[in-house]
């Protein structure tokens, strides 16, 4: 009870785990928010802010200079409310919620349409307070673009399945240029001697003479689990791999970056059976 109590004076609050329940009472008014441009119901919307909440968005001028305008809220509520020939749609595909007491940020990646017509994309910053009548939005600082805008929501999971098969293909035909142009510059790999540990331009030129042959080396992946940062942006794996060496592991975390998903470490090991551990231990002994 007592290192408990230590532990809890000790850690910041915002190191704390935030709950699912925690993030999904922080997003409601966000949702709220969209819900009601959807509908067109401006009443919906005001609910969703905080009294004297701002309305802002940073850009790029025509004539490239940075600007950061200010709009009303009460012009944006009295424009959803407006009836309009298209649904004003936006569409959100990755939200990154932090939370510390009453605060809470969300950072969210959006593309807006007005009825079938994508009309412009970017991120939104919110700022968000737990008052008495619950999370509202005292903040929305958004970015816009119209240049490399999604349309539709990606299935992450088999865009990294389809990386890992590729990177694991480039390997077997020797594609180097495949291979490390999988794995972020300063990307890790480690193998399963106690040195061998290269960043992936060190690996490249350690490797170079394996993949000057027709097959560097031919690992065949099985059983793949993939899972997910809260924001999406970061992603973590593991993996059976038949090799010559017999069964295998590999393991890794990967990030999401502006030209999609790459490795940043991968992780290879020898699977041992339990029975047969006290042999490679005498073996290692030797």
């Amino acid at each position: 009870m007592i290192r408990n109590l230590f532990l809890a004076l000790l850690l910041p609050t915002f190191a704390m785990a935030q709950t699912a329940a925690e993030m999904e009472a922080a997003y409601a008014p966000i949702q709220q928010l969209f819900d009601g441009m959807r509908a067109g119901d401006s009443s919906m919307v005001r609910q969703a802010f905080f009294p004297g909440a701002r309305l802002q968005s940073a850009f790029i001028s025509r004539e490239g200079e940075p600007q950061l305008s200010e709009g009303s809220i009460e012009a944006f509520i009295t424009a959803v409310g407006t009836p309009h020939d298209e649904q004003w749609d936006e569409r959100i595909w990755s939200s990154d919620i932090r939370i510390d007491g009453r605060l809470a940020t969300a950072w969210t990646e959006y593309t807006f349409f007005r009825g079938d017509k994508l009309s412009h994309c970017g991120v939104n910053a919110f700022h968000l307070f737990n008052s008495e009548e619950g999370w509202k939005i005292t903040q929305i600082t958004d970015t816009r673009r119209r240049e490399g805008c999604r349309e539709e929501a990606q299935d992450e999971a088999a865009s990294i399945h389809q990386l890992l098969d590729n990177w694991h293909k480039a390997a077997a035909t020797a594609d180097a240029d495949a291979f490390f142009g999988a794995m972020t510059p300063d990307g890790v790999y480690l193998g399963t001697d106690a040195s061998e540990r290269w960043r992936r331009d060190e690996l490249r030129e350690w490797a170079k003479a394996a993949f000057e042959r027709e097959v560097a080396w031919a690992f065949t992946p099985s059983d793949r689990r993939i899972y997910f940062s809260q924001d999406g942006r970061t992603a973590w794996f593991e993996e059976k791999l038949a090799t010559w060496m017999g069964p295998c592991r590999g393991s890794g975390v990967l990030s999401k970056t502006v030209e999609g998903w790459k490795i940043r470490q991968y992780n290879l090991a020898v699977l041992v059976p339990n029975e047969k551990i006290q042999g490679v231990i005498k073996l290692m002994k030797e």
